[in-house]
């Protein structure tokens, strides 16, 4: 008689704990989902207490960054472009995802929109060797900028990677910025926006 009651506690309790994990797992994927309307699923990583980026209507922050040569630029050096502002890393996976559709827009489109892709230098390994190395194996020549102290991450608030903003010739941001891999046809749509 006790082997049943023990038997029936345990069979009580795994069938209790398996409603539960599956009612949290559901309970959990909608509200990521929801915290993540602008990227498809599993394509960025955000902390659930991240600041939001720059809202549409403010200018862009004027922020110092440097080419993969050692020179100093701005931002500001692009006013009158438009420009999309992507942040990235060589050991981000989407981020390497959408480079050669980036490269591909680049060279149909670099007379229209000038793509400005920043690296979070300050979370990288090799430093801008590496960098340099995989830019230059991989064929991309769309401008390459470094963040060595991740400055300009912190100014747009990229909490993700890729994370990138669309700024138009008036040096204000246009449109949302898009967390998660940009596509080729995701990018003529912006192009369209842009003033």
């Amino acid at each position: 008689m006790m082997k049943r009651i023990i038997g029936a506690v345990i069979i009580l309790a795994l069938f209790g704990y398996t409603i539960y994990s599956v009612l949290d797992t559901s309970s959990t994927a909608k509200s990521d989902q929801h915290s993540t309307s602008e990227a498809p699923e599993g394509s960025a990583m955000t902390p659930p207490n991240a600041p939001k980026g720059l809202k549409v209507g403010e200018e862009a922050p004027d922020v110092q960054l440097e080419t993969l040569e050692g020179e100093k630029v701005h931002l500001s050096d692009f006013r009158g472009q438009k420009v999309y502002l992507n942040f990235w890393a060589t050991w981000c996976p989407p981020c390497r995802e959408e480079m050669p559709e980036m490269q591909q827009f680049h060279e149909e489109y670099g007379e229209e929109v000038t793509i400005i892709a920043v690296n979070a230098t300050a979370t990288e390994t090799g430093g801008r060797d590496k960098i340099a190395q995989y830019v230059k194996e991989n064929g991309y020549t769309f401008k390459v900028l470094l963040d060595p102290n991740n400055d300009a991450n912190s100014l747009f608030r990229a909490q993700a990677l890729p994370t990138t903003y669309f700024i138009g010739t008036d040096g204000t941001i246009q449109q949302a910025p898009k967390v998660g891999p940009m596509n080729m046809s995701y990018m003529k749509e912006m192009k369209e926006k842009l003033k």
